[in-house]
């Protein structure tokens, strides 16, 4: 395998499916047959999920709420998306996959809180760990989530699972026709071309510690797994010398 341990960040607008918000079995069953099958290969997978099928800011400035009251009511958004991940993956596993959810806010009767050394002690148990509530403070991403859960527990690699986009685009491929896809670019193209898939700050941070990103398709059954093979499907965001298109 090409990564031993990897982290996952799933949008939470993806357990809602076809819907608008709340959750979707199918899409569920999904997540938790994807991140098994990942397991069961030998990876150590830790996730961090958004909570979009809850709570979006479009609605938090629908109603005048401001910045840090709505990021706190996405955190515990991310908490319950947490939780109900952590029982399907129970229930499709049997049983037999220890899942763990760590949040970073004090929540002790649902889950551990997170602590660095316990969270890698986890993933070396070869425990499945879910990172909830962020990092536990407003003005941050779930993506910049994701980028410090990873360096912080020893990842090899970051994955970005996004829904019906098998990569990054030079453009958005639904309005322009004329897109092309990157198959692999330097951190710094995604700022300084102001792309928008991802929270730049994650992308900040990941260069920083030369932690590689792999953006793909999360609806395709088994990408995960090649890409931890060694197969650069989608989109690999790393330190290369020059951009790959086509």
């Amino acid at each position: 395998m090409r990564y031993k341990r990897v982290l996952l960040k799933l949008s939470g607008e993806a357990i809602s499916g076809a819907q608008d918000a709340g959750f979707a079995p199918e899409a569920l069953e999904h997540m938790a047959d994807e991140i098994l099958n990942l397991h069961a290969s030998g990876v150590e997978v830790s996730v961090v999920i958004g909570g979009g099928n809850i709570f979006r800011g479009t609605l938090a400035e629908q109603w005048g709420i401001e910045r840090a009251e709505a990021d706190n009511i996405g955190t515990m958004g991310t908490v319950i998306n947490s939780l109900m991940l952590r029982g399907v993956l129970t229930s499709q596993s049997g049983g037999d996959v220890e899942v763990r959810v760590m949040s970073a806010i004090p929540i002790n009767t649902v889950a551990e809180p997170f602590i660095r050394l316990r969270a890698i002690h986890h993933l070396e148990k070869r425990y499945i760990v879910l990172f909830a509530a962020g990092i536990g403070n407003p003005y941050v991403t779930t993506d910049y989530t994701a980028a410090q859960r990873a360096i912080e527990t020893r990842s090899e690699a970051l994955l970005f699972a996004k829904n019906k986009v098998s990569g990054i685009y030079t453009a958005d491929p639904r309005t322009n026709p004329q897109a092309k896809q990157y198959r692999q670019m330097h951190y710094n193209t995604i700022i300084k071309d102001n792309l928008t898939i991802v929270d730049q700050s994650s992308v900040l941070l990941s260069r920083d510690h030369k932690m590689p990103m792999h953006f793909f398709d999360f609806s395709e059954s088994g990408t995960m797994s090649r890409i931890c093979k060694g197969e650069d499907l989608g989109t690999l965001v790393t330190d290369v010398t020059e951009d790959l298109i086509g």
